[in-house]
């Protein structure tokens, strides 16, 4: 009885590799077809350069001819900008997206740029001690082992 489920097995086995081998082989000289929608689409106030995503998907860098770099969220809203220097045509971030580096052709310069984000926090309520708008830096420190 062992035997026989055994062989059925596999000639099962044969069977599916010798089918998606020969559909493999019907579609090679067919073009692929590509199935596509926009996620995401909005207006930028003027010409587009050069653009990067933070690696996790939260931030879109865009250069412009206006020697601004434009800062949205994914989603489109606009976080901020930061003026670069005139000659400005390439743009980079590092990982986390707490570096900005430009490439400037007119001047054949590299610039690092610390980017912070300034975030307001409701503390309405919230017991205090000090001066109540008295300016705070949180620092995140990640890499503990």
């Amino acid at each position: 009885m062992k035997y026989k489920q055994c062989l059925a097995a596999c000639a099962i086995l044969i069977l599916s590799f010798s089918t998606s081998s020969a559909l493999a082989a019907a579609d090679a000289g067919k073009p692929t077809r590509v199935q596509w929608q926009v996620e995401e689409s909005w207006k930028i106030p003027s010409k587009p350069l050069d653009f990067v995503y933070s690696l996790d998907g939260k931030r879109v860098f865009i250069l412009t001819d206006q020697d601004k770099v434009l800062i949205y969220t994914a989603e489109g809203a606009l976080l901020g900008k930061i003026d670069v220097d005139k000659g400005v045509t390439a743009i980079d971030i590092a990982p986390r997206g707490e570096k900005l580096y430009l490439i400037n052709q007119h001047d054949n310069s590299f610039k690092d740029l610390s980017v912070d984000f300034v975030v307001s926090i409701n503390t309405k309520g919230s017991p205090y001690l000090g001066n109540e708008n008295a300016p705070v830096t949180v620092a995140v420190f990640t890499d503990f082992e």
